[in-house]
């Protein structure tokens, strides 16, 4: 049929790859194509996604329109296969799940990662016998049968500035999330296809038996992940310096691959189509062993088009190149740039390539400046110093640690002494790139642009670049470009909004409270995990409230309010401090007596003032004044001790008071006639805490309630919501909507918004 059609069309097929600007112009088209169909969610969006396809549309057909059979062709292909891809596939529980040793892992007796059921891939979790691991290392390829298994939908971020896995999941073809349990462990034959794995999991116990930072590099460049959460940090420091992409093999690597490759062939006297197709099938392999990484992809694609290319001798211009990449990307995965790396991958080549007659300086600049709105979207912070860091580190990096690396690789084995060569080596270069970012010289706090304002100012980005040099009009789209970007910190450091968020921290809280104009920003609580005897994980502060406050532009606090020592409220705080600039702790006097909270505090106790307050205090500021109506004697911070406030905001009262129960609450009420609008719920809406005449005396308009989802509690208990609705009292509770957020500001007035809204897109 496509034959047919180019036939009829009158198309010498090897001419149109002369047509310069065709392929880019196709691509960009076919981009929007996929943002329409796969990304977009509200009517704003999809009204600007097809601005931009009749954009290059109409581009399309008016300068190229002999070739108007192969643009319909490529739009409908990519539009067709990413409406496939985005069709949800029904799952079937009968047949048994494959899985691969090198995909999945075990801690605590327990299992998850990827699997196949059907044609679908998976996540997979479920408890482990004796058996499991034994027969999963032996023959790294298996069958989970007879199993009993609950599927869930992978849920999508529910707090602002959290990292959303629904999303980088689907970007993977994976939707939905299997509990196993009784399952039946069998091996499975191993086929052709099977051996990338075997391979793949051989490296992993090859590169284990390796020091902490020589497996650590050994692993990104190789297998394009990150072995350890230990090296989190380290992961950090790169992405905070903005080297990261150092970590993420792409051109570069596949530039190295290349001349190695090549300098070997010289050494054998291999022929140039010998080393050619050694080069194909090394960087083939590569590519299923970094699990189709989009950097790595894009550069082999592009190295692969050019063998073609030269082959049959055909002029391809460079940015048509690039183009075909993408259009030979996105047929195989359309859903290529649902992933922030794979955009910014694709966007500094095409970067590169608009800036090749720049100097070296001015090209740097411009590639900064270009991926500047995907980083502040998706990352919400920014080094100004980048370019300085670059130079610093990349010679470090391209001459010492990669050579290093495929060293340590390739003599290992023979030679394991090596490892202890290496690994001080690492640490030396660790050491100084943790002691650099630390510092945060250069680092900005920006906070999180919207999608419309990434894209607007990736428009005048581009178009300042490619601009022809004419001074005067490129000197007004450079002012207005700054401008942009200070109006837009502007309005996020100095909002014309104040508020409070209830942040879905799972079962536990954590407010933010904020004021408008000169931002006055506090906490109350800092969430964190019950680890019921299990091993200490990683903060979830780490993974919600810091990207939560880090999207809002604050990275420091004037105040943090505890209300008791119990871990669902405070047991994040050692992590907040150490990445948090923090004014004041302020806690109900008598806290500093309970040795497991001095323990969480005990670095920080000459960087932040201690604060212990009783009923009847008060916190003064400009624009809110915090009142202690509880407790009123000192104690160990329990729950029958837990720090209680008000305080007032646009005319509205609210209301806090921890994990207080139904006798705390008496007690104030016998002290206080209190009648407030807003109220948050004591003990995530357990039956001990809100009394019915407490609730009937506070009358309020609204409540909340912070509970995780399915709970071992069971919050909120049954009886607290009868009591609700015989009050008719109405709630929202974060296990529902997510982060709830009441904002204020002089000119709108009030509203609430739930950041959870269900399964997107």
């Amino acid at each position: 049929m496509v034959k047919r059609l180019l036939k009829n069309s009158k198309i010498n097929w090897r001419s149109s790859f002369y047509a310069p600007g065709f392929y880019l112009l196709l691509s960009l088209g076919c981009i929007s194509v996929t943002f329409i169909i796969l990304q977009t969610i509200t009517f704003s969006q999809v009204i600007v996604g097809i601005i931009f396809l009749s954009f290059f549309f109409l581009l399309l057909i008016y300068k190229f329109s002999e070739y108007r059979p192969l643009i319909f062709l490529f739009l409908g292909l990519v539009g067709i296969v990413s409406f496939v891809y985005q069709k949800p596939k029904e799952l079937n529980l009968e047949g048994p799940i494959q899985i691969y040793s090198d995909q999945i892992q075990i801690k605590d007796n327990f299992f998850y990662g990827e699997g196949k059921l059907g044609k679908n891939k998976v996540l997979i979790s479920g408890s482990i016998d004796n058996s499991f691991e034994k027969k999963l290392n032996k023959y790294h390829t298996c069958y989970l049968v007879d199993y009993r298994a609950k599927i869930e939908q992978i849920m999508p971020a529910t707090n602002p500035g959290e990292f959303d896995y629904q999303k980088y999941y689907r970007s993977k073809k994976i939707r939905e999330r299997v509990k196993l349990e009784n399952y039946q462990i069998y091996p499975k034959k191993i086929t052709i296809f099977d051996y990338i794995h075997v391979l793949r999991k051989n490296l992993m116990n090859y590169f284990e038996k390796m020091s902490s930072l020589t497996k650590f590099f050994a692993s990104e460049m190789v297998l394009a992940q990150n072995p350890s959460p230990d090296n989190k940090g380290l992961l950090n420091s790169y992405r905070d310096l903005g080297i990261i992409h150092l970590l993420s093999i792409s051109g570069l690597h596949v530039s190295l691959y290349i001349l190695g490759i090549m300098w070997l062939g010289t050494i054998l006297k291999r022929t140039e189509e010998e080393v050619t197709i050694f080069c194909i099938a090394f960087l083939t392999i590569e590519i299923l062993l970094a699990n189709f990484q989009a950097g790595f992809v894009r550069a082999s694609l592009s190295y692969f088009w050019s063998i073609f290319f030269k082959r049959k001798k055909m002029m391809v211009s460079s940015g048509d190149k690039l183009g075909i990449v993408v259009l030979t990307h996105l047929l195989f995965n359309p859903l290529l740039f649902l992933n922030s790396g794979a955009i910014l991958s694709y966007l500094l080549v095409f970067g590169l390539e608009i800036t090749q007659n720049f100097k070296n300086i001015k090209q740097n600049l411009a590639l900064n400046l270009l991926i500047t709105p995907i980083l502040l979207h998706s990352f919400y912070r920014i080094n100004i110093l980048t370019i300085i860091y670059n130079f610093l580190i990349v010679p470090i990096f391209n001459f010492v640690l990669l050579p290093l690396t495929f060293i340590v690789i390739f003599l290992f084995w023979l030679l394991p002494a090596i490892g202890k060569v290496s690994e001080p080596i690492f640490k030396v270069v660790a050491d100084i790139t943790n002691f650099i970012a630390d510092k945060q010289l250069g680092l900005v706090t920006f906070g999180q642009i919207n999608w419309f304002q990434t894209i607007f100012l990736l428009v005048i980005t581009i178009t300042l670049i490619i601009l022809p040099k004419i001074k005067i009009k490129k000197l007004k789209l450079r002012f207005f470009l700054v401008g942009t970007y200070v109006s837009l910190f502007c309005l996020i450091h100095f909002p014309f909004k104040g508020q409070v968020s209830f942040i879905d921290v799972g079962q536990g809280d954590s407010i933010l409270i904020t004021t408008p104009f000169n931002r006055k920003t506090y906490l109350i609580d800092t969430g964190g995990k019950l680890n019921f005897g299990k091993r200490k994980s990683q903060p979830q502060l780490n993974r919600i409230t810091i990207p939560y406050l880090y999207s809002q532009g604050i990275n420091h606090l004037d105040g943090v309010f505890l209300s008791h020592q119990d871990a669902d409220h405070i047991g994040d705080l050692t992590a907040l401090l150490d990445q948090i600039s923090v004014d004041k702790l302020y806690f109900a006097k008598g806290l500093t007596e309970n040795q497991s909270f001095m323990k969480r505090i005990n670095n920080h106790v000459n960087d932040v003032q201690l604060v212990p307050l009783l009923a009847g205090d008060e916190v003064k500021t400009k624009n809110i004044n915090f009142e202690v109506v509880y407790p009123f004697e000192p104690g160990l911070g329990k729950n029958e001790d837990s720090l209680s406030l008000t305080f007032k905001l646009a005319n509205k009262r609210w209301l806090f008071t921890g994990d207080l129960g139904r006798d705390g609450e008496k007690e104030i009420l016998s002290h206080y006639n209190l009648h407030v609008d807003y109220f948050k719920l004591g003990h995530h809406g357990s039956k001990t805490s809100s009394d019915p005449e407490f609730l009937k005396q506070l009358d309020p308009h609204l409540v909340f309630i912070s509970s995780g989802r399915n709970n071992r509690f069971g919050h909120p208990h049954q009886e607290t919501l009868k009591t609700l609705k015989d009050l008719s009292i109405p709630y929202l509770n974060t296990q529902d909507s997510g982060t709830i957020t009441w904002t204020y500001s002089p000119f709108q007035g009030e509203a609430i918004t739930t950041f959870y809204k269900g399964n997107a897109k």
